[in-house]
């Protein structure tokens, strides 16, 4: 089976996580320079068989589109013209920040570790595919 991947668009950075291949569980990745980004992907889909690719849709708390969602549908975008056999998801990341800070918090890692912000954006990225998998599980039932 295939595996999902999902990202955490950020304008600097970009988390990244992926399901092992039964589509069970999330795990980080890696954090990518949002400039390297296709290329990594690239490099990653000849090693690896990805069916699908969950994006986080920046929204604000009210459900509007945040000022990062034009940045994300460009790469969206982009992305689909590279890879067109690979189905897109567009999943709402709200509070995925949030929660990857209490994560990391109630995971015990120590105050100098957190201030590593590339943490936080695979955290976020895992969290972003784990609630993408708990979503498609429940449509099922």
């Amino acid at each position: 089976m295939a595996r999902i991947l999902s990202i955490d668009y950020g304008a600097k950075r970009t988390g990244v996580a992926v399901t092992d291949t039964l589509q069970i569980i999330a795990n980080s990745l890696a954090t990518v320079a949002t400039s390297e980004l296709m290329k990594f992907l690239t490099d990653y889909f000849l090693k690896e068989q990805v069916e699908t690719v969950v994006v986080g849709l920046p929204k604000q708390t009210d459900g509007k589109l945040s000022e990062n969602a034009s940045r994300v549908n460009a790469f969206v975008r982009k992305f689909k013209e590279k890879f067109p056999q690979i189905t897109v998801v567009m999943h709402d990341e709200r509070f995925t920040t949030v929660l990857a800070h209490q994560a990391i918090i109630s995971g015990g890692v120590k105050k100098s570790a957190r201030r590593d912000k590339t943490l936080a954006d695979r955290v976020s990225a895992v969290i972003i595919l784990q609630s993408y998998l708990e979503q498609t599980k429940y449509n099922k039932l």
